[in-house]
């Protein structure tokens, strides 16, 4: 496989074994944690309960995808080890071949970002890619891709990993660039330093992926991925959810839900199908983007003919598809259809796809076939935890569409045969066809592609001295950055497997706790001191560029309600995972700017003209600068600003998170998103879940003062990207609330508390102001 042109679509690294290999003398601990473990869908999820002798690699195969120094696209297998904040990538699994030294390698530094691009055809294959860079200096970056979007997830998880152990040994006050010895360049032709290897211990080595011999057998799909292991809390969203769902109907298992509010107003009426399918939400979601269309006939009945028309990105496509009138309509007239596909995961691993009716040039009507406008719908994926001793994989689907409520309420209340041959009625019976699709192929679900293996003993031993007193000059982007030479070629068709081998696996989740310092600070009540003389907080005496609310009908304003349309973290949450209703926030929003900029703009707090620079703004005891970079045709830049009545307590969380790391900042600082008024496909997209904006996009801190700016740049993001795109086409109907969270991790933490919201009405973007040089 690695000599042909083709790339084979695979499922990733088998069962051989590893002997563990440890880091440097100067041994990287992590953190003591609980020793919770819990079970869930996939297997045992254990806790990082790291003892002194304990520490977790990760390693699997990959493709190094990119582009040489004249322009040729290349992609080669490449076996890929983490080993604490450590990365190395060879030609061969070190464990097979023990005298291999790795061709690039490198250091995960706190300023590294893994970006997910998506979905990518590399010589005809669809492979998911994974971007690295430096989000201080982005020349420094490169990709690696997996075949499935299970695996990619997982590098991801295993990345943060790592930065989560620079977080730890930076405030253990250790340094995170010492103690291995590379080049200050990667020289793939020249000579490769020695790096001793030894062992310390029991360890825990993570397998993702499977082998080569996977890789070179399998053919091209996205349906026949392993099983892929995870764990997230299946708690829901984190909004008050507006929806009045009543179940109406139950066919083959799977529940008919119909939006009762929506159905008392003369729109559409939104109704969904809800279904339990025993696999991981990685396996379903390939299963329904894969256009292959022998596969989709075994459970669609409607769109089963696809082929793809064109892919914008890796996270956006359009397809195009007929049916057979005589399964769906009751017409006999053939059909045609064209519908774009737009794909986001969130953080806790559930997966949305966004399915519009589209048009496109390469797919005009076409003769003898009458186009047909598929409803606009969505798929929600999400895992859910073990209920039984066997740990199945399970995930809840739900497809949600908007129909006419004509029909649909004779069908709801007489069972109108009618309804039953129609777009609509296909489109909600594809989660009972994909459950029983899948339950129907165990393949698909039988093969874990995660795999752990216990080693006491390892095979390499000797001195760490070659590791004292060097700089790591080179990080992982770096490493994987540099051009595919011939010595990085010629040997792709070396690869070895030893199929004989037998090992005994255990199939394992990975929930990896927080690795940040423990803290001993009360929630809310003692982020500020107390005994100082609140200053009073009047709105009316700052002013920003967008005005302030004088009602809930007023338009291009913000307002800030209280957080209890918001769900955040319980005290009891670490032990039960209960949230409760947020309270009054900690902080008080007293103005907004919305700006118009050729460039994003950033460090808008040192602006002359901003507010934290008025004799009002100084004032101030502490003010926090949330500053959205909106990328588009202008750029914007929305401007938040919060203030503190108080001064904040050196010591409390709040005041940790303004005087910490960036990364410590990055692993805290949680945005809850909730769009109240608007269409509902904007509601999927956006989503009601937080999320922790760095680690989703590029965070820059400016601390200086009495204020703290952070610098959210959306645009850093593919996936971020596509969303925005998609809300600003519906702003001027929208009312957005955004409430800002520190995320607790320790139980002396919790509760949660909110520390802003606000409320943006219907913005008008020809609203936004210049903002000057």
């Amino acid at each position: 496989m690695a000599s042909a042109p083709v790339l084979k679509k695979v499922d990733s690294e088998g069962a051989s074994s590893e002997s563990a290999t440890s880091e440097s003398g100067s041994e990287e601990r992590l953190p003591p944690t609980s020793n919770s473990v819990k079970n869930n869908a996939h297997g045992t999820s254990i806790r990082s309960n790291s003892s002194d002798g304990e520490r977790f690699e990760y390693s699997g195969w990959v493709y190094h995808v990119g582009v040489n120094s004249i322009g040729h696209e290349y992609c080669h297998f490449r076996f890929l080890r983490i080993r604490g904040r450590y990365v190395e990538m060879y030609k061969r699994d070190p464990s097979e071949h023990p005298g291999i030294k790795p061709i690039r390698r490198g250091v995960i530094g706190h300023t590294l970002m893994v970006e997910e691009l998506g979905r990518r055809k590399v010589h005809h294959g669809d492979v998911y890619v994974l971007r690295f860079y430096n989000r201080l200096d982005e020349t420094k970056k490169g990709e690696i891709a997996c075949n499935t979007a299970g695996d990619a997830r997982k590098w991801m998880e295993a990345f943060d990993h790592a930065k989560q152990q620079v977080e730890y040994e930076l405030s253990r006050g250790g340094s995170v660039r010492n103690k291995l010895n590379m080049e200050d360049e990667i020289n793939l032709e020249g000579h490769r330093p020695r790096v001793r290897r030894y062992a310390h211990g029991l360890k825990k080595l993570i397998r993702i992926g499977q082998g080569p011999e996977v890789l070179l057998r399998k053919a091209s799909s996205l349906g026949t991925d392993g099983r892929l292991d995870a764990f997230f809390d299946a708690d829901g969203g984190d909004v008050v959810e507006a929806h009045e769902w009543k179940c109406v109907r139950t066919i083959n298992g799977v529940r008919i839900f119909e939006d009762v509010a929506s159905s008392k107003s003369d729109k559409g009426v939104l109704v969904k199908a809800v279904g339990v399918v025993d696999a991981t939400a990685d396996t379903v979601f390939e299963v329904v983007l894969n256009p292959d269309r022998h596969r989709r006939y075994e459970w669609d009945t409607l769109t089963g003919d696809l082929e793809l028309v064109d892919s914008v990105n890796g996270h956006f496509d359009v397809v195009y598809g007929t049916f057979d009138p005589r399964y769906i309509t009751w017409r006999k007239s053939r059909r045609d259809f064209v519908f774009s596909r737009q794909w986001v995961r969130g953080q806790d691993g559930t997966y949305t796809i966004l399915q519009f009716p589209s048009v496109h040039k390469k797919r005009p009507p076409r003769s003898g076939y009458k186009r047909t406008k598929i409803n606009p719908s969505t798929w929600e994926i999400s895992n859910l935890s073990a209920s039984s001793p066997s740990n199945t994989a399970r995930c809840l689907v739900t497809q949600t569409l908007e129909i006419s409520p004509k029909g649909w309420f004779k069908w709801r209340n007489k069972h109108c045969q009618k309804f039953e041959k129609t777009v609509p009625y296909a489109l909600l019976s594809q989660v009972s066809g994909l459950k029983e699709y899948i339950g129907a192929n165990p393949a698909l679900t039988s093969e874990s592609s995660t795999t752990i293996i216990h080693s006491k003993v390892s095979d390499f031993s000797g001195s760490n001295s070659e590791f004292e007193d060097a700089e790591a000059a080179d990080e992982f982007y770096d490493a994987i950055a540099g051009d595919s030479s011939s010595s990085d070629e010629d040997s792709d068709n070396e690869i070895e497997v030893n199929k004989d081998k037998k090992i005994k696996l255990k199939s394992i989740s990975w929930a990896i706790a927080s690795l940040t310092q423990k803290k001993s600070s009360a929630p809310e009540s003692n982020e500020l001191f107390s005994n100082v003389p609140p200053i009073s907080l009047d709105s009316s005496q700052f002013h920003g560029t967008m005005r302030k609310a004088k009602d809930e009908s007023d338009k291009n304003c913000w307002s800030s309600p209280d957080g209890s349309g918001f769900m955040i973290r319980g005290k009891t949450y670490l032990k039960d995972n209960l949230k409760v209703k947020g309270g009054e926030p900690l902080l008080k929003l007293i103005a907004v700017d919305w700006f118009k900029v050729e460039d994003c703009a950033s460090k808008v707090a040192l602006h002359p003209k901003s507010l934290v620079q008025s004799p009002e703004g100084k004032k101030l005891p502490f003010v926090l600068v949330i500053n959205l970079e909106v990328p588009a045709r202008p750029n914007y830049s929305l401007v938040l600003y919060y203030a503190a009545n108080r001064p904040v307590k050196k010591d409390s969380l709040l005041g940790k998170f303004i005087d910490g790391t960036d990364m410590f900042r990055d692993s805290r600082f949680k945005l809850i998103p909730s769009i109240v008024e608007g269409y509902w496909m904007v509601k999927r997209a956006v989503g009601t879940k937080a999320c922790l904006l760095g680690k989703a996009v590029t965070c820059k801190y400016l601390r200086q003062d009495n204020f703290l700016e952070i610098d959210v740049d959306i645009g850093s993001s593919s996936v971020a990207r596509g969303v925005i795109s998609l809300v600003l086409g519906y702003v001027t109907s929208l009312v957005v609330d955004l409430a800002i969270v520190i995320e607790a991790k320790e139980e002396a933490e919790l509760p949660e508390y909110i520390l802003g919201t606000v409320r943006l009405n219907r913005v008008e973007l020809d609203s936004a102001v210049p903002l000057e040089a």
